[in-house]
């Protein structure tokens, strides 16, 4: 560790500190909050959950503070802040659960604080054994073909789960592969756009104003249109299509800065779309209820066909119920959702009980952690992690908009459980690892940031330092551009220099 790193270490990990006391104390504040609106008294369990928190917020911390000390100091209090939240509203939930048996709901906030945990083990795991994010760079073509197999799977290996495949059973235990996924191609995506970022930026032929990319560079974005749209397809999962693919428009985008692959990848996602929403009986269904929420209460044989869920609509009632405040933690009906109220529908109960204002907090939490990865891939110096750090970052604000924007009715349902706060373990766990990676990255960029002082003294220590830093030993290429010199006579444009500041001189 360097000077300047043992300086600026401290303030950092002194603030993570601070936020990770302040998402502790907001989380048991909630939670102590919710049993007493509810039963009136306090909850049973609330010494173990403070307990709970509290390891859970303070071994990362150390984790962090010893492998990675130069860290964004937000990243890890917002991860906590929103698994927090979403512990509270699961219990708020099972308290219903467990007093209407006629609702045949199990609880779920037990097994979501225990993979929280393993969420958490998970993260630190990667923190202290992965010391460098270029070394998952040396087996991206692996990642990918694994990413592949799990993406598959669902498809020869589950039975249909509310209308999707989107989940492997294991005995007792199920396991969303999709989850997973997301983050291998984001590790795939960005080391094949480090190798080829030059050919796919080649300019192609300009039509009705826009630069379109060549013809044999459209190989990549073709191959991973139909894949997305055979997973919509055979699996009937539009949210992980829509992330998979969003998420190769956004870093091909990062890579080569041209915005003839963001109109293509916008063409090609609208045209698939369109022939799968008016073919594949599930997609069209929830099309339909997107379009018609309201008709589900009209008389069977009046409705329009595929229309068989009231979640849109019982989901638009809680929301217009909530208004700008909300009706207070534990005083709505979020069960009225059924079986998805505390998956994809969670945020339902946050406009519900919370109103817009509760809504809007848990969003900005959203869209602060992005920010705080976007932020680390634009201080990375190697191309490989910023590709890596934004692409992850573009992750999470798609899985986000595309749960949110299906919940309040902008686009359809797709499924999917919103990060940290729905029950998932697949989800809880993919999103610690997701956290891990941005912290080591940032980490990384952070060293590289530090100033290098003039030869000797301190200066020379800290150059030194930085010499034997293993992430100093592949810097960015830069490209100068070499401006011929002014021609000279009986010698070459440098010795002619030479030769004039001479004759200047004397």
């Amino acid at each position: 560790m360097t000077f300047a790193a043992l300086a600026q270490a401290p303030n950092r990990r002194r603030t993570e500190m601070w936020l990770l006391a302040f998402a502790v104390l907001i989380t048991v504040f909630g939670y102590t909050y919710t049993g007493l609106s509810m039963t009136g008294k306090l909850p049973d369990g609330l010494p173990g959950f403070a307990a709970a928190m509290f390891f859970m917020a303070l071994v990362p911390h150390l984790v962090v503070r010893r492998f990675a000390p130069r860290a964004d100091p937000l990243i890890l209090p917002l991860a906590t802040l929103l698994s927090g939240i979403g512990l509270v509203l699961l219990n708020r939930l099972d308290i219903t659960y467990v007093a209407k048996p006629s609702l045949h709901m199990a609880p779920a906030a037990g097994g979501q604080l225990v993979w929280t945990v393993i969420g958490v083990a998970v993260c630190t795991g990667t923190l202290m054994l992965l010391r460098d994010h270029r070394f998952l760079q040396r087996y991206i073509y692996l990642t990918m073909a694994v990413a592949l197999v799990l993406l598959m799977a669902p498809a020869f290996f589950s039975a249909d789960t509310y209308g999707a495949k989107r989940w492997i059973f294991i005995g007792p235990l199920s396991l969303q592969p999709g989850e997973f996924v997301k983050i291998m191609i984001a590790v795939f995506f960005a080391g094949y756009l480090t190798l080829n970022r030059d050919a796919l930026a080649l300019t192609g032929r300009r039509v009705m104003g826009v630069q379109l990319p060549p013809g044999r560079q459209l190989g990549p974005i073709f191959t991973i249109w139909i894949i997305s749209l055979l997973v919509l397809v055979f699996e009937r999962d539009l949210g992980t299509s829509l992330i998979f693919f969003g998420l190769f428009v956004i870093t091909l985008y990062m890579a080569t800065e041209r915005t003839s692959w963001v109109l293509c990848g916008l063409a090609m996602a609208v045209v698939g779309a369109a022939v799968v929403g008016t073919t594949e009986p599930h997609v069209k269904g929830r099309v339909m209820a997107w379009l018609h929420p309201m008709d589900i209460f009209l008389p069977e044989k009046e409705r329009p066909p595929g229309l068989i869920s009231d979640q849109a609509a019982q989901a638009l009632f809680g929301f217009g119920s909530g208004g700008i405040s909300g009706t207070g933690l534990g005083q709505g009906h979020p069960e009225l959702i059924g079986f998805a109220g505390n998956s994809d529908f969670i945020l339902t109960t946050v406009g519900e009980e919370l109103g817009l204002a509760g809504v809007m907090a848990v969003l900005l939490l959203y869209v602060l952690l992005a920010q705080r990865g976007l932020r680390v891939g634009l201080t990375a110096r190697d191309p490989f992690g910023k590709l890596l750090a934004v692409g992850l970052a573009s992750a999470l604000l798609l899985q986000v908009f595309v749960v949110s924007g299906g919940v309040t009715g902008l686009i359809p349902l797709t499924g999917k459980a919103l990060p940290f706060l729905a029950k998932g373990g697949s989800s809880l766990v993919a999103n610690w690892v997701m956290v891990a990676l941005l912290i080591r990255i940032s980490d990384s960029a952070q060293r590289r940031r530090e100033p290098v002082g003039p030869p000797g003294g301190r200066g020379g220590a800290r150059r030194r330092a930085r010499a034997a830093d293993p992430d100093e030993t592949q810097a960015t290429p830069r490209v100068v551009a070499a401006l011929p010199g002014p021609a000279v006579q009986g010698g070459g444009s440098r010795g002619g220099g030479h030769g004039r500041r001479a004759r200047r001189r004397g």
